[in-house]
């Protein structure tokens, strides 16, 4: 026979071991359903359905997420621009810059504590395994002239899917209402020793092509660009409007380069200037940005060349 005792014992122990096992309910469980898996260049990575402190390393990547409404803490510095490009800039503020795209720093990045990283396979394959151990980390495959490609994949990655929809959708109307009757156009741009033709392969060229405006028949092209070295081929920039632009990059010396050819008897010769449709653009807008705020601005600055005609 147990005593009284014994018995009693017996049950507070039970109970105490009850609740010990019990999930304290200052510790919520947190259920591996509420984050998001993502497919991308890596691979599968699950992401917060809330992410708040997002780190993105390529400056169009920048511009998909500005787009949606979710401001980065921190990004790759613009090419130009110490240390945004100037359409960005007034986006920008408080934004910590990372380093360049083809080469962010790790420490700057741990540093801000990110819940989500997002980069690019072809600028940052080699530092997918140290990011991932910082955050989940997110890979578009390649940086294209299509921004629409990875701009589906950011939007994703930030549980903005539909926004991201949206966005498509109204570029594709934006688009429409900004068609005004076909022009052939014509895109050039400078360096410090030679000229280039940007075809329909290029960021502005898909933009061009998508909108529904032609190109000159030399530059109806699927490649990128291709480059000129001698002003006896400016016959190949003639359209009826002509955009050219100056790497900025050894700016000094672009601009002297982009200023002989501009004065040769050839290019002027060309109907194009003849007529008064030649238009100097911003480069990092036609050539180096790469994505939806970019591809928005090409589109203003056609329109406007075209109401000018």
């Amino acid at each position: 026979m147990f005593s009284k005792n014994t018995i009693t014992l017996f049950f507070t122990i039970i109970f105490l071991t009850g609740c010990m096992e019990k999930p304290s309910d200052k510790e919520p469980i947190v259920k591996e359903e509420a984050f998001i898996p993502i497919s991308h260049a890596m691979g599968q990575t699950d992401v917060p359905p809330s992410p708040s402190r997002i780190v993105v390393l390529t400056n169009e990547g920048t511009e998909a997420l500005l787009k949606l409404g979710v401001k980065p803490i921190g990004a790759a510095q613009s090419w130009v621009g110490d240390p945004w490009y100037e359409h960005l800039k007034s986006y920008m503020n408080g934004v910590e810059p990372v380093g360049f795209e083809h080469d962010p720093s790790i420490e700057k990045i741990a540093a801000l504590q990110p819940d989500l990283i997002i980069g690019n396979r072809m600028r940052h394959e080699q530092i997918y395994e140290q990011l991932s151990r910082l955050a989940p980390t997110v890979y578009s495959e390649d940086l294209h002239s299509d921004w629409k490609i990875n701009f589906s994949l950011y939007a994703e990655a930030v549980n903005k899917k539909q926004e991201g929809q949206d966005v498509l959708l109204k570029w594709d109307a934006y688009l429409e209402d900004s068609f005004q009757g076909n022009h052939e156009i014509s895109v050039v741009r400078f360096m410090k020793d030679h000229a280039r033709i940007y075809y329909k392969g290029s960021f502005p060229g898909v933009i061009i092509d998508e909108a529904g405006w032609s190109r000159p028949e030399t530059q109806e092209v699927e490649k990128i660009s291709e480059m000129l070295v001698d002003v006896e081929q400016s016959n190949q920039m003639n359209g009826d409007l002509l955009f050219y632009s100056t790497l900025d990059v050894e700016e000094e010396e672009a601009e002297v380069f982009a200023t002989e050819w501009l004065l040769s008897a050839p290019f002027q010769s060309l109907d194009a200037f003849k007529n008064g449709n030649v238009m100097n653009v911003d480069d990092s807008v036609w050539h180096r940005s790469g994505g939806v705020l970019a591809a928005e601005l090409v589109v203003e600055d056609i329109k406007r060349a075209i109401n000018k005609k």
